[in-house]
């Protein structure tokens, strides 16, 4: 970006003039200065694409309007800027309609006029290659195979959702535990999907309280209620065109479901205080790390609404199911820190390594890279050691065979240490203990 030179053709048959106009865009070390005397000389050399082309309008081989219409269709990027001894309005109104960038006369001050209006262009590319660039880096950033880390079978299938993912606008319900990576895998599917270039609006459902969930996601007229003392935009306003991230969706409040049904439903939303539906276009990315179709069999989420949402399942699997990840991990976390911080990249010795496999990682992903920038802190100049990584494995078996109790209490205290380290989902606690889940809830009641 900015190494290119900036680009301008000079068309006039007048020797003097081009001479003249050569001149002063030339003292400007940044411009690269062509002049031609004719229309047919330019048109030979205009593959080359130039950022501007000053145009004599009245040139003795071709007409200006016909030279200008050739010149756009030829080369749409280049801005002409019309120079002509006179000044006639209706042909300078047609030539602007026809794609000129100005039309200035050959007077006294045209040198600062046409001086001002290069530097006007210049800045105008200048900000479009700095929005194509950064276009290009997000891209980049969020491709989810470099931004969902891993070559786990579980990762490898996720991959493969996602890539479902981006070919239509189905809504997704992405879960997991805590720490997995959901919004990380949001914004992936979002910034390599066809709405990259709006908004990526994300909301907390757990953070807001009831009272207000639905001013922040349908926004609200001034003086709707106490306190409004302008009107606010909802979330699903400011995500127009492009995706809204609920997180946390299990923890809705039950009576706002659905309010939320009817506005997917319908597409549209009403601010709070007004009676005017406003139509939205946004795409519905869900997560949460409960499992919602417990919550709907004990009555604590809306079955309609679930299956509204549901759209594409996406499991991010736990850390611990990811063995062969964690030290693919563990070095990009690494290397993210050190070049973030530009100290040198370390070495993880082997002993280190059979800790971080050893180690459950109940925080999963969020909780490993804690680590990992807490041991290169610790850590010497070159490698860091077993000693360095401060994780504590948990096991409360242990503890319990310290205390005597009857083999049911035994069995109740190893099924709630499950539900505690699976986050209450009662499917994976049957799988792991290998029992059925109408047991779990049985045991639960008694």
């Amino acid at each position: 970006m900015g190494e290119k030179n900036f680009s301008i053709f000079v068309v006039e048959d007048n020797e003097w003039y081009n001479k003249f106009l050569v001149h002063h865009l030339s003292l400007n070390p940044d411009h690269e200065v062509k002049h031609f005397a004719s229309g047919k000389e330019l048109l030979k050399n205009i593959h080359s694409a130039p950022d501007v082309i000053t145009l004599d309008y009245k040139l003795p081989d071709y007409e200006g309007l016909k030279l200008l219409k050739e010149i756009k269709t030829m080369s749409p990027s280049t801005e002409v800027i019309i120079i002509s001894e006179q000044n006639e309005i209706e042909v300078a109104i047609q030539l602007l309609k026809e794609g000129a960038y100005d039309y200035i006369v050959k007077a006294d001050d045209i040198r600062d006029r046409l001086l001002n209006l290069i530097q006007n262009i210049q800045k105008n590319h200048e900000l479009q290659e700095k929005v194509i660039y950064l276009e290009k880096e997000v891209q980049k950033k969020y491709d989810f195979e470099k931004t969902v880390i891993g070559k786990s079978k579980g990762i490898e299938k996720v991959h493969e959702l996602m890539a479902k993912g981006l070919e239509t606008n189905i809504n997704i319900m992405i879960s997991g535990e805590t720490g997995t990576g959901k919004e990380v895998v949001a914004k992936a599917i979002h910034y390599n999907s066809k709405r990259k270039n709006n908004p990526f609006i994300a909301v907390n459902v757990a953070a807001l309280p009831s009272e207000l969930i639905e001013s922040e996601l349908f926004g609200h007229e001034k003086g709707a209620f106490t306190g409004s003392v302008a009107r606010r935009l909802g979330k699903f306003e400011e995500a127009s065109g492009g995706t809204l991230f609920l997180d946390e969706i299990g923890e809705m409040d039950f009576n706002f479901q659905a309010k939320l049904l009817r506005a997917l439903q319908e597409k549209e939303v009403t601010r709070i205080g007004s009676n005017n539906p406003i139509k939205v276009d946004c795409r519905i990315i869900t997560a949460t790390n409960k499992n919602l179709m417990e919550l709907v069999k004990t009555g604590k989420f809306r079955e309609d609404l679930y299956y509204r949402l549901i759209g594409l399942p996406i499991e991010l699997p736990p850390l611990r199911d990811r063995e062969k990840d964690i030290l693919i991990l563990a070095k990009h976390f690494m290397n993210e820190f050190c070049k973030e911080n530009k100290i040198p990249v370390k070495t993880i010795t082997s002993e280190a390594q059979n800790k971080l496999l050893s180690y459950t990682f109940p925080g999963n992903i969020r909780e490993l890279k804690s680590a990992m920038e807490l041991a290169i802190v610790l850590s010497g100049p070159d490698e860091i050691k077993a000693d360095d990584i401060s994780i504590t494995s948990f096991d409360p078996l242990p503890e319990m065979m310290n205390e005597e109790f009857s083999m049911r209490q035994y069995e109740l205290r190893i099924l709630k240490s499950y539900l505690v380290k699976y986050n209450d989902d009662v499917k994976k606690v049957a799988e792991k203990l290998d029992i059925s889940s109408a047991t779990i809830y049985r045991m639960l009641k008694e």
